[in-house]
């Protein structure tokens, strides 16, 4: 070994002693007849001494060195005069008697620090440089320690560890799939997979009654700060369960996981139906460390001559306490912000309550004091508060309020960092319309479970479209009677839930379908022809016919989780080599282009 400790360990207990430690040049101070250097590695920094009166051939040595130079240093462990308790070897120094240079260093593109003067593109380029700075080593450190519990957890609750294949096929459904051609056939492709989904529903299956994995994902979809295009998810499923028993396990260890890596003790997550949450909150992952709940006016702020709220399907508002106050040039911001593209209302209506409890709001014209107090009284709105409210088409307005929301929370220092609120959603839809495609579509996926009250719905949907008669979720054309429709699918609830810590998705999960003829009818809702449901999913169909268990599971963004523990919003810091936001690795320069022969041996033309 080169070195006979790390650079974190030393403190008083090693005073006299002779040691060896290896590592990097952090920085260097000439001090007239002493040098310092200070040396860092995995574990920390210690201060190395050069003395020119004890050996002036070695620190004048000592001073041609270059930041991150690699360095060997023996010497005695001596008290420091002027101890660093900002250090955890702050208490000492090395006075050296001998350096052995390992290797040199070009001056690196930016400073190796904890607020580094370099850009995060430069950084990434030289990503290998970038993780010597201490801030990424504890971000890979907690990433570490989380899959250590993450398993140390599910050991003992008798799950088995079991690795799915990367190379698998092509499914249309969900997010773009990456593909991979094959050599050896002609003319077809693998996938990698989005999720270990139908591997592990197979392994229920096969008896291995409680699996889990955690897994590296392939998803080829436009990027932002808490997605990748690689990712990992801790994947789980477990048979002959309910949904109660599931929720339970998981909880168990998400309080696990906030115990032994945070000393967080958590309470019993609550549980929010999905359409309590959009009614509430205007999202489907609340943010639950503060208030602010959506109050709907329609009843008290429709028919008083105001076209805005008389035009609109939804009215609705949250009470901002203590911000009564708020200045016209603080009004203007927050109404600008509702403009925003990415927010998307067109107007903001405000009500203030003053101290003595007088109403002043942007609507006086239409609104009298009575009015103006009916309203208040709906939010219990209390002197010094603000009421804020939007309006428009429904789904639009519940999104925009919903930001507005997160906004004042931000503002209102709501949103404390180290404070955590999970909870559960469920009773998701199980199918949502789109317009553009002109069909349904799996909220969570096609092997998803409906709750079994509801699967009565999609057999009357099923008999009406046999039948050859016309079917829309127009609501136009329905209410017009254009045409019948028997039942609206977006009622159907799926077995489904999701995991939310403070307003972000860590993971969700479904009871599965595990009866062929019910995954039959889910695709020929989802639109499949019996043909492409065979070809695309018929290995689980068939194994089905082989005494298939009930089951269901749950799968965890790993790398989201990390960032929430942390307290970051973006994963990629996370994430020892990431991609940018182009989904390019700038530090090896991928994806790039490959051989003629390569192509060719693949059967492969490309299109200029």
């Amino acid at each position: 070994m080169l070195r006979t400790h790390t650079c974190g360990e030393l403190n008083m207990n090693y005073v006299g002693r002779d040691v060896t430690l290896s590592g990097w040049l952090q920085r260097s101070r000439d001090m007239g007849g002493l040098t310092f250097i200070d040396l860092r590695d995995r574990y920390g920094i210690t201060q190395l001494v050069f003395n020119m009166e004890i050996n002036p051939v070695l620190c004048e040595e000592a001073r041609k060195l270059g930041r991150e130079f690699v360095l060997s240093a023996s010497g005695k462990v001596t008290e420091r005069s002027n101890k660093n308790p900002r250090m955890t070897t702050g208490d000492i120094e090395i006075m050296v008697d001998s350096l052995t240079v390992l290797n040199v260093s070009k001056t690196p593109p930016f400073t190796i620090e904890d607020n580094t003067d370099g850009g995060e593109e430069l950084r990434m380029k030289y990503r290998y440089l970038d993780l010597r700075r201490k801030v990424n080593k504890k971000n890979l450190e907690l990433r570490h320690k989380m899959a250590i519990e993450t398993r140390n957890y599910l050991n003992l609750q008798r799950f088995l560890e079991i690795e799915t294949p990367y190379l698998i096929k092509s499914t249309p459904e969900g997010a773009r799939d990456f593909v991979v051609p094959s050599r050896m056939n002609a003319g077809q492709f693998y996938a990698l997979p989005q999720s270990p989904q139908t591997f592990k529903q197979l392994l229920m299956v096969a008896g291995f009654d409680r699996y889990y994995q955690i897994v590296r994902c392939f998803r080829d979809e436009d990027l932002r700060a808490d997605r990748q295009p690689e990712f990992t998810q801790i994947d789980c499923e477990m048979a002959f369960v309910t949904q109660e028993d599931i929720l339970n396990t998981f909880e168990g260890l998400a309080k696990h996981l906030f115990k032994s890596i945070l000393n967080f003790d958590t309470e019993v997550f609550p549980r929010i139906p999905y359409e309590t949450a959009i009614r509430l909150y205007g999202s489907d992952k609340p943010d639950l460390r503060f208030g602010m709940e959506f109050m709907e006016l329609n009843e008290v702020a429709k028919g008083k001559g105001f076209r805005m709220f008389d035009d609109a399907e939804l009215v609705a508002g949250i009470n901002t306490q203590g911000c009564g106050e708020y200045s016209r040039k603080q009004l203007d911001e927050l109404t600008d912000f509702v403009k925003k593209p990415q927010v998307g209302a067109s107007a903001l209506i405000y009500i203030r309550v003053a101290p003595d409890g007088s109403l002043k709001s942007s609507v006086d014209k239409f609104y009298s004091s009575e009015d103006l107090a009916v309203i208040a009284l709906k939010f219990n709105a209390k002197p010094g508060d603000l009421i804020l409210i939007l309006a428009g088409k429904c789904n639009k307005t519940r999104s925009a309020l919903s930001e507005l929301r997160l906004e004042m929370g931000n503002r209102l220092g709501l949103r404390k960092p180290g404070h955590y609120k999970p909870l559960w959603v469920i009773d998701f839809p199980l199918l949502e319309w789109d317009e553009e495609t002109n069909r349904y579509y799996a909220k969570h996926h096609p092997f998803t479970a409906p709750v079994p009250e509801d699967i009565r719905m999609i057999d009357q949907y099923l008999s009406h479209i046999s039948d050859n008669k016309p079917v829309s979720t127009s609501l136009s054309e329905q209410n017009s009677g254009q045409i019948q429709v028997p039942v609206d699918l977006e009622n159907v609830h799926a077995n489904a839930y999701d995991l939310v810590i403070n307003g972000v998705e860590i993971g969700g999960g479904s009871i599965r379908i595990h009866n062929k003829e019910l995954q039959k009818k889910m695709l020929t809702v989802l639109g499949f022809s019996e043909e492409d449901a065979a070809n695309q999913f018929g290995f689980l169909m068939n194994a089905f016919e082989y005494g298939a268990p009930p089951h269901g599971g749950i799968a965890f963004g790993f790398d989201r989780w990390t960032a929430i523990f942390a307290g970051a919003d973006s994963i990629r810091d996370f994430i020892a080599f990431p991609k940018n936001n182009s989904g390019r690795d700038v530090m090896i320069d991928s994806p790039a282009r490959i051989k003629d022969e390569q192509l060719k041996e693949l059967g492969i033309k490309l299109v200029s």
